[in-house]
């Protein structure tokens, strides 16, 4: 029992075929922007100013340690 695969067939697969391409180009498109958008946000955040470290005074002597 053999089917043969009508010109019907073929326009309605050629069809959806270029849809779902086109759905996946789109899609692709849209989440490789929603992640760069979303990695400039995190790299471009105002930082922190540094902390200062405490001053020392001439008076704080730490022994040298020698190996």
């Amino acid at each position: 029992m053999g089917t043969s695969l009508t010109s019907e067939f073929w326009e309605r697969f050629t069809l959806l075929l270029f849809a779902a391409m086109g759905v996946t180009f789109v899609l692709t498109a849209l989440f490789d922007a929603l992640a760069l958008r979303r990695q400039n946000r995190r790299t471009h955040r105002p930082s922190v100013p540094p902390t200062r470290a405490p001053h020392r005074t001439g008076t704080d002597h730490r022994p040298s340690v020698r190996c």
